[in-house]
């Protein structure tokens, strides 16, 4: 962070924020998507979504065909086009990724984790893992 109150990626530092206002924060600088949306996408290959719920999670209400498990902690480093640890799909700077959390607010931080990574098309899927589930979307055991 430079000395005049504003950090590294251009928004002002107003000091110490509660969870539910960073949120907001975060949100506003891309646009979420709904299960359908997020699912349309996949299907056409224009989305590469990415479930990172933990594994108990996982086990319990099942996959998301299709979609890329990362666990969170790993994240940015499968994530990063130009990391050495990175996951094959991630192909360049411009691929579109929706995270899927259980019920969409990790997903929403991890989202903004990625923007600052430079994958400005990273997004999250409003309602997580629930909402495709009650969507009627896929599962997998």
């Amino acid at each position: 962070m430079s000395g005049d109150g504003v950090s590294g990626d251009g928004v002002k530092d107003e000091g110490p924020v509660g969870i539910d206002e960073l949120l907001e924060r975060v949100r506003a600088g891309y646009a979420r998507v709904e299960a359908r949306e997020a699912y349309e996408a996949a299907r056409a290959g224009e989305a590469l979504l990415v479930d990172i719920r933990y594994a108990a999670l996982r086990e319990r209400d099942g996959l998301i065909p299709g979609a890329l498990v990362v666990e969170r902690n790993e994240l940015e480093w499968r994530l990063d086009p130009r990391g050495s640890h990175r996951a094959p799909e991630a192909t360049g700077h411009d691929l579109r990724i929706v995270v899927i959390c259980n019920e969409g607010y990790a997903s929403s931080l991890a989202a903004a984790s990625l923007h600052q990574l430079g994958l400005h098309r990273a997004t999250d899927l409003v309602g997580g893992f629930q909402a495709w589930r009650s969507a009627g979307l896929p599962v997998t055991s």
